[in-house]
């Protein structure tokens, strides 16, 4: 029976919901944005990620993210240009690769993803990649804040 209980202690998140940014507990390696809401719909191996950011200026802007977690190749595109991505599970832990190029240069992301034990805190960390060092904290969102995206 201990057996199984570390087992099951040991599985994969759900990282499904809404989240919200808590600008004052996270690190950011540039300007930090004004607001971050992040939705996500995770059926492993099925993860899709919509992020609604708000800069500093006050202006919006929405992505998607699609991520499989079995470490097949997903594409990605952003307005600054487009990439691949690789997402897999090391452990309890999701780590999503991805190469972004943009006109002026190639970008490395490494994004550690970790649930917290009361499942109420997501940390997105960058231990070792181009934004090495910068890690945002996540908190569940109130209710009524998915409304805020736009449909898709």
């Amino acid at each position: 029976m201990l057996l199984a209980f570390a087992f099951a202690a040991q599985g994969k998140p759900d990282f499904s919901g809404v989240w919200q940014l808590n600008v004052e507990k996270s690190t950011f390696r540039g300007q930090a944005p004004k607001e971050i809401l992040v939705k996500i719909d995770d059926r492993d191996p099925n993860l899709t990620q919509t992020m609604l950011i708000v800069g500093a200026d006050g202006r919006e802007q929405q992505q998607t993210f699609t991520y499989t977690t079995d470490g097949r190749e997903s594409a990605i595109k952003t307005p600054l240009g487009e990439g691949q991505s690789r997402a897999h599970w090391n452990g309890s832990e999701l780590v999503i690769d991805s190469v972004l190029k943009t006109p002026n240069r190639t970008f490395h992301f490494s994004d550690h993803w970790s649930l917290s034990s009361d499942g109420r805190t997501l940390q997105m960390a960058h231990p070792d990649d181009d934004l090495a060092g910068q890690v945002s904290i996540l908190e569940r969102a109130p209710a009524g804040a998915a409304a805020r995206f736009k449909p898709q």
